[in-house]
């Protein structure tokens, strides 16, 4: 093989063609690219034992148009029935939607779309207005015994969204994606499960102008996935935002919410606090779907003062000292910072190629002052809220730092991370088209599990030649983080890839963490569960499993282990 100085990969410039299995398991938006940079390139070629000639010729780009065999299961009268709950335009029987609305953005599901392999879809896809006509659908399905799944922003990496059972898909986006007012007193949002993350955020940003309040809010969670997932997504699978250290994960920021299930409505108070036994809304938080459909929830707000943001970065000269000043940091009480995140060594270099540092002036400078490659770890933060209360904590944080070896890079850094953090999903296509993969698994864990972890967890993932492991901690409580692993290999098959996806997991487990810190279950983690959390908890859920869904219509298929 030979070395082609100067080539380019054909990545991909355009939008998959409309109707293709490509446009369903894309990232983001259609016609929004993010293509590896050249050290990143070069690192993977060098990585994975590649040339530019492994790099010609793309495989499996899934540019067919979708064809879905499967027959509709569910018999015309209730299909005349759906139809006269959401009105006809609602309905959708075609199986380009049927297929887009049973998957979500797991590699499993992306590989298997890329070759054209369907398995299990749904029967009918539903765009309900309101929350009395997804009443009446869950009235109809628990009656006729027919399965139910709801689909928000179709941004699951975990299955959540694939169905075992034929059955209808609930789709909030549509219709039910609305921000129905803010309660400025209680500094409260009301809000439907459909509603993007970006609209969300919008309409808050403007509340004064949109809602005639006295001061813009933000909704303060702020995924990766942010730009394609929705408010209800964020509840259900207990999600977390990028600066959830400060405001919090989506378990915090909802207060309340009212759900739809097979046994009748239940709406939850909006109390900040009560001593009134166990707490019903945190049961069906985090539920995902399996006892019922939330239809509208009450969020915390925050007032929005983007100019009293302070971004700050420093390199630190081990992970030891990173992890130990974070520690501190979140344990001084002097307040918390917004985004914080520390990359382990092997995640700062592969960083710093993907951002164009290494081997600058810049990278020099940091060698030179002792930062060496493969020991540095890279901390990116922000503070936010009131000015003084921002700069407070920024100092604090700077002053602790200090303490532990670290050197400022300034807010250059946090800077550059802000303006491209929702596009690095986007080159997973361009990866997978010459046959890499590049996925992710997170875990809670105690600080004092954490190095434990961290060491067991990649000592597993680097036992598989060529395969990059990166590692950051970007969600922080004062009882500890989480661990953000990130690998990026050579597909030999997707079956050998499972497997080494199990083989991850079991080792997170084995070595104390969580199987999930913030996607959810769905039904790739759903075996771990119970094993975590034993059975007798487990007993519990499958006790409301049976209160709520006694049919079990409920996104049945081994969402949470249930089935």
């Amino acid at each position: 093989m030979t070395r082609h100085k100067g080539f380019i990969p054909d990545w991909t410039e355009t939008a998959a063609p409309a109707g293709s299995y490509r446009s369903i398991f894309k990232w983001g938006a259609p016609d929004e690219f993010k293509h590896p940079s050249d050290e990143w390139y070069e690192m993977m070629k060098e990585e994975f034992g590649m040339t530019d000639d492994d790099f010609r010729t793309k495989r499996l780009e899934g540019l067919e148009p979708v064809s879905v065999t499967q027959k509709i299961r569910i018999g015309k009268p209730d299909i005349r029935a759906f139809e006269a709950i959401v009105g006809k335009e609602n309905v959708a029987l075609d199986g380009y939607s049927r297929l887009r609305f049973s998957r979500g953005k797991t590699m499993e599901e992306a590989s298997e779309l890329r070759s054209g392999k369907i398995g299990t879809v749904t029967d009918v896809v539903l765009h309900p207005r309101s929350k009395d006509e997804v009443r009446a659908i869950v009235a109809r399905c628990n009656k006729r015994k027919i399965p139910v799944y709801t689909y928000g922003g179709g941004s699951s990496v975990t299955l959540g969204l694939r169905p075992k059972k034929p059955g209808v898909t609930l789709v909030l986006q549509t219709h039910m994606n609305k921000l129905l007012s803010i309660n400025e007193t209680n500094q409260t949002a009301l809000v439907q499960p459909g509603m993007m993350g970006p609209a969300y955020e919008e309409a808050l940003n403007n509340a004064v102008k949109n809602f005639g309040t006295k001061h813009n809010y933000t909704c303060g969670h702020f995924p990766q996935s942010f730009e394609f997932s929705s408010v209800g997504g964020w509840v259900v699978t207990l999600g977390s935002g990028q600066a959830s250290t400060y405001y919090g994960d989506a378990y915090h920021i909802a207060l309340s919410g009212e759900y739809v299930t097979p046994v009748g409505d239940i709406r939850t108070l909006d109390y900040p606090g009560t001593a009134t036994g166990p707490k019903v809304n945190d049961i069906m938080k985090g539920s995902e779907g399996a006892f019922g459909i939330l239809v509208e929830v009450t969020m915390r707000i925050f007032k929005y003062m983007p100019e009293n943001r302070q971004r700050y970065a420093y390199m630190f000269p081990t992970w030891e000292a990173a992890v130990e000043a974070s520690r501190e940091v979140m344990q001084g009480e002097f307040g918390m910072p917004a985004v914080y995140r520390i990359s382990d060594p092997e995640e700062t270099e592969v960083g710093l190629k993907l951002f164009g540092i290494h081997g600058t002036a810049v990278d020099t400078f940091m060698r030179l002052r002792g930062y060496r490659p493969m020991e540095r770890c890279l901390f990116i933060g922000t503070a936010e809220g009131e000015k003084g209360y921002a700069k407070h904590v920024r100092k604090m944080i700077g002053k602790i730092f200090k303490k532990h070896g670290a050197m400022s890079l300034t807010g250059y850094a946090t800077k550059k991370w802000e303006k491209t953090r929702y596009k690095e999903p986007y080159m997973r296509e361009d990866l997978m088209d010459y046959g890499i993969v590049v996925d992710t698994l997170e875990s809670a864990v105690t600080w004092d599990n954490l190095h434990r972890l961290h060491q067991g967890v990649r000592a597993f993932i680097k036992k598989r030649p060529g395969t990059i492991c990166m590692t950051h901690a970007s969600h922080f409580y004062p009882q500890g983080t989480n661990l953000y692993f990130i690998f990026i290999m050579k597909l030999d098959s997707v079956k050998s890839y499972l497997a080494f996806q199990s083989g991850i997991i079991d080792a997170i487990t084995k070595h104390g963490g969580s199987p999930s810190h913030h996607h959810g279950m769905g039904r790739m983690l759903a075996p771990w569960l119970e094993p975590h959390i034993g059975k007798n908890q487990m007993a519990v859920i499958r006790a409301l499993k049976k209160h709520f869904d006694p049919n079990r219509i409920m996104n049945p298929g081994g969402i949470l282990d249930l089935d």
